[in-house]
């Protein structure tokens, strides 16, 4: 995916993080006082970062109707387009369905029984 999107010689760092980190990171870089799910750092032109909060993600899958598997990949790809310059909306919404699709990537959530 990596590849994919930023190219072969982009150098990725992928770090996966806490609730306390990536809160610190928000507040320090964002000026956000909340705990992200992911946050994408570019650090040079071909450089990049990375930060998952899994237990972020693991919170807010079920409530999104999706699978953590599923999740975690739709906020790295997020954080990759990021990272190649694109905001919000919905081309990269689009561009994200498209990168998981390609990667055969789907969401298998069974929502509980009664729900």
């Amino acid at each position: 995916m990596k590849e994919r999107v930023l190219g072969k010689r982009y150098a990725l760092s992928l770090v996966f993080a806490g609730d306390a980190y990536t809160r610190k990171l928000n507040l320090r870089y964002r000026k956000r006082r909340y705990v992200p799910n992911v946050l994408s750092f570019p650090l040079d032109k071909g450089e990049g970062e990375i930060i998952l909060n899994v237990p972020q993600a693991k919170r807010e899958c079920g409530g999104r109707g999706e699978t953590l598997y599923f999740f975690t990949a739709l906020l790295f790809v997020h954080s990759l387009l990021h990272l190649k310059g694109r905001r919000h909306g919905s081309i990269m919404e689009c561009e994200e369905r498209a990168m998981l699709s390609k990667f055969h990537i789907v969401n298998t959530f069974q929502s509980p029984k009664g729900k």
